[in-house]
């Protein structure tokens, strides 16, 4: 049991993005947290897309890790660690360093080892195809958005989340993904459960990618679980639908990590 939550977020984007999922989880009696990745912890996502922050174009996962390593051990508990996209990624090396109780891959990007399908490594290559982009941030276009992020949301919504969400991103985060550096699980130590999802119609993480993924986790002693969540895009959290989607994340973690129940200790009666 554990009565904590810990969201990462993924490339592109902010902490808010969750807070569709964080208000189920709240609801269910887990409280919740959503750091923001080194650096874009300040300024909304206009201003960041307009001045992106000194050094996030050169930011690891490594760094990104030990960011959320640091926060986690600032809680009394181990927490469900739930990560989309990159932060999928992220979520599952944090399991690695044995700091959550659970962990939910909301259509994770690649562990180390595994080979992208053809769509995802599109989706991949404007981030790679630019002189020195391991070390400069990039931003996703609108454009790109709406055809490999969102691809399943109405245009008001995908107005709405690169408006509010939308940030740019590092571009060696990308490169350590396509090399496999730094990426790699040890699943077959891991004891704790595992859920693996992607969306049926996702661009950026394709099913072909994310059951690559579960490939590998499954080796693990631990409950391993994987989802497909039909009619969905990567934004799923954020598309009309995403009460279901978010349904089912949640049904999963209580099965499986329930929160845990503070029961008032009874008053000694008057002597």
């Amino acid at each position: 049991m554990t009565n904590h939550v810990v969201f990462v977020h993924g490339a592109w984007m902010l902490p808010p993005c969750w807070d569709n999922l964080k208000s189920v989880f709240e609801a269910a009696g887990y409280t919740t947290h959503a750091p923001a990745w080194p650096t874009l912890d300040k300024g909304t996502a206009a201003e960041l897309r307009a001045d992106p922050p000194k050094g996030l174009g050169s930011l690891s996962v490594g760094a990104i890790c030990d960011h959320y390593q640091a926060f986690i051990e600032t809680l009394p508990e181990r927490p469900i660690i739930i990560g989309h996209s990159m932060g999928g990624l992220v979520a599952q090396l944090l399991m690695d360093r044995r700091l959550g109780a659970a962990c939910i891959a909301v259509d994770p990007g690649p562990v180390g080892g595994t080979i992208p399908g053809l769509q995802s490594l599109l989706a991949a290559a404007p981030v790679l195809l630019r002189w020195a982009s391991w070390r400069r941030p990039f931003t996703i276009s609108r454009p790109a958005f709406a055809k490999n992020f969102a691809n399943r949301a109405p245009a008001d919504a995908q107005t709405d989340g690169y408006d509010r969400l939308v940030v740019p991103t590092s571009g060696k985060l990308f490169w350590q993904v396509a090399c496999s550096i730094g990426t790699w699980v040890k699943a077959k130590k891991r004891t704790e459960p595992m859920l693996i999802t992607v969306a049926e119609f996702d661009r950026t993480v394709t099913p072909f990618t994310a059951r690559a993924c579960y490939n590998k986790q499954k080796k693990a002693p631990g409950i391993t679980d994987f989802k497909l969540l039909k009619g969905h895009s990567h934004y799923l959290l954020g598309e009309p639908g995403w009460q279901a989607v978010a349904a089912e994340i949640v049904d999963w973690a209580k099965r499986h990590v329930p929160p845990a129940v503070v029961t008032a200790t009874p008053l000694r009666a008057a002597s």
